[in-house]
């Protein structure tokens, strides 16, 4: 495994981290305490030190899974989850974004956790209206300034940007967690650089884009009722798939399994500082960390 800072953290993180979004029970499979034991020792077995949860991955249930654990190993950790959402079902959440609000979704997670910090909080997934708050950007302050947080971030959403990025530094954000990978590509116009500017660290979700990088998917792959997955537009996975076959062609180097690649693929970027990609076994936590050995391969 190999380290980088996060930005002006000052906090070295492993390359590869572990994402948690899949515990939380929409990824198709429902884990049990053993599964996500067993898989993060597999992670801290690898060197992997980074895990990125958040307060909507199930009613904090994915925080709950890693907080059986953590207590005992919390020193080996650098933990990551965010706040904004309340989650109600599959697929479905309610939008919170006052001061008072982030501080009952913060409590709720370090009880989750089991532990009395958080190295990482994140804004997860706002508006521009919704970051855009000083009495919220305070109140992160003080929660700062109690040794509840350590450092705050901002996970930005899909269909915003350049913005927010820009504002990061008034509102205290050191971090920023961005969709990036080999097919979304977007980030590299004004948001990564932006971060280099302005010295933030980045954290890749979705390098995998959201499995299909993992070369296991084809156009008559289906998916779980209760998989997120299920819903997506059977023209853009055909379209992303047909690009996949292209890449496979021309760029993907020889003896590279597609899904080590395509985890190191972002970490070239001198932006990045992580990629956080899920795993639905110990098997797929060996083989994420296996990417470290394609991060120059051209």
């Amino acid at each position: 495994m190999e380290y980088r800072t996060l930005g002006s953290t000052g906090i070295n993180v492993s390359v590869v981290g572990l994402g948690t979004w899949q515990f939380g029970g929409e990824w198709g499979h429902d884990f049990t305490p053993a599964e996500v034991d067993a898989i993060m020792g597999a992670s801290l077995d690898e060197g992997i030190n980074l895990i990125d949860t958040a307060e909507c991955y199930g009613d904090h249930l994915s925080e709950s899974l890693i907080g059986r654990r953590l207590p005992a190993e919390r020193d080996k950790w650098i933990v990551a989850t965010k706040f904004g959402h309340a989650y109600h079902g599959f697929q479905d959440r309610t939008r919170h974004w006052t001061g008072a609000a982030m501080r009952e979704q913060l409590e709720a997670s370090l009880r989750a956790l089991g532990t009395d910090y958080v190295d990482l909080l994140q804004f997860h997934s706002p508006t521009d209206a919704e970051f855009q708050q000083p009495e919220l950007w305070e109140a992160l302050a003080r929660v700062r300034r109690e040794g509840l947080v350590r450092h705050i971030g901002l996970s930005l959403a899909n269909d915003y940007g350049a913005l927010q990025v820009r504002l990061c530094p008034e509102a205290g954000c050191e971090v920023l967690q961005v969709v990036y990978n080999r097919l979304e590509r977007m980030p590299e116009e004004e948001i990564l650089p932006e971060t280099i500017r302005t010295g933030m660290g980045v954290l890749a979700r979705v390098p995998l884009a959201s499995g299909f990088l993992s070369g296991k998917y084809d156009s008559y792959s289906t998916f779980a009722e209760n998989d997120w997955r299920s819903g997506m537009n059977r023209e853009t996975r055909e379209r992303m798939l047909r690009e996949i076959d292209e890449i496979r062609t021309t760029e993907l180097p020889e003896g590279a399994p597609m899904a080590e690649w395509a985890l190191a693929w972002p970490l070239r970027h001198p932006a990045v500082s992580a990629v956080i990609p899920g795993c639905k076994s110990v098997e797929q936590v060996r083989a994420n960390a296996r990417a470290c050995r394609w991060m120059e391969a051209r």
